[in-house]
């Protein structure tokens, strides 16, 4: 035989009628825990940055992707030989390199009591903490003490490969700060940085956004750019072989102007073919050098900016008002279910 479950609502609103005094008073001393937390946390401030990549793929193939896009597939047709899309840029902010370049950005805070200050010094320095953060931050800072700090390569220069665990700690702190979202329809990028200063969002968000740019020109044009360094050097050497062919050829027809001898008058044929000959391969390869220049040019990535960043006005931390209610409903619901525990067989009916 099944029981069937009820719950007396009106005899529960009467126990709840009758316990108001005590739910007044968990009210009450959550809206005062409320308070003091809500004041309690430290304000942070948001920038954001928008960016629309140039798009590699074209044609009918470049139609379809887009198309793709629309419906939000990711299709890649053709061969744009890049390893590198929008879809993967927040894995590459993400990376130990990309965070490592972020320390020596200089930053200045809108009071004005920063001011040319590393990154990596101001979030190891001042910041602001809640207060019921101070016991495990303790602890954990005994606990470094006694341990060895084991990893960094000492010096000037930071290694990605071999951090300590301080460096690693504020790596993992911008990590934190930094917000990557890529829209898989339209490909728009668009980077947050959080911070305790106004103004040190607007700079690192911009210094993220610069870092993006120059991390995916360096991977788009890393063989072009190659190949011109090699261009150079084959123009170094061709035009070096040219000034010392011509040279040589002035210098022995100089020497030999007013002779008439057959052998001379060949040597001097051979002097200027070989001239000739190196001129022809210096011409070449200048031409071969401005190809791998305007290569570089054309794989130069553009990026439009859709919305620039700016010094927020306002903060981003929850509003003190939500807080409040959040604590007060809480309290309200813990109340309720102390008065259904000890009125459990009053309120609930087995029929």
């Amino acid at each position: 035989m099944e029981h069937k479950i009820s719950i007396d609502v009106i005899r529960l609103l009467k126990i709840v009628l009758n316990d108001k005094k005590k739910i007044l008073i968990y009210c009450g001393v959550a809206a005062v825990l409320s308070i003091i937390v809500a004041f309690s946390i430290p304000r942070t401030y948001k920038s954001t940055v928008m960016l629309a990549p140039e798009e590699t793929s074209n044609g009918f193939s470049g139609n379809i992707s887009s198309l793709a896009s629309m419906v939000g597939m990711n299709m890649k047709f053709g061969n744009s030989g890049d390893a590198i899309y929008p879809e993967i840029y927040p894995d590459a902010i993400e990376s130990t390199e990309f965070l490592v370049r972020l320390f020596s950005v200089k930053v200045t805070s809108k009071d004005g009591k920063i001011k040319d200050m590393d990154y990596s010094e101001y979030l190891d320095k001042h910041q602001k903490y809640t207060w019921w953060s101070f016991p495990l931050r303790l602890l954990t800072a005994l606990i470094n003490k006694l341990k060895s700090d084991d990893g960094g390569g000492g010096g000037d220069k930071i290694d990605p490969s071999f951090l300590s665990k301080s460096e690693y700690d504020i790596a993992m702190a911008i990590n934190g700060n930094i917000s990557c979202m890529v829209d898989k329809k339209t490909n728009v990028i668009q980077i947050t940085v959080k911070d305790q200063d106004p103004l040190i969002a607007r700079t690192m968000v911009d210094a993220v956004t610069a870092e993006l740019q120059n991390f995916i020109t360096n991977y788009r044009t890393n063989k072009a750019r190659n190949d011109e360094a090699y261009m150079e050097k084959l123009f170094l050497e061709a035009e070096s072989q040219y000034v010392k062919a011509r040279q040589k050829y002035a210098s022995f027809s100089d020497a030999n102007s007013n002779i008439v001898l057959q052998s001379v008058q060949s040597q001097i044929d051979e002097l200027e073919n070989d001239m000739q000959l190196k001129y022809n391969i210096y011409t070449q390869v200048v031409e071969q050098l401005q190809m791998a220049k305007a290569k570089v040019q054309e794989r130069t990535p553009a990026f439009t900016t859709l919305q620039n960043s700016m010094v927020p006005i306002k903060h981003s931390n929850m509003p003190k008002v939500f807080i409040l209610f959040l604590f007060v409903f809480f309290a309200f619901c813990i109340r309720l279910l102390v008065l259904l525990k000890q009125n459990f067989k009053e309120i609930v009916l087995f029929q």
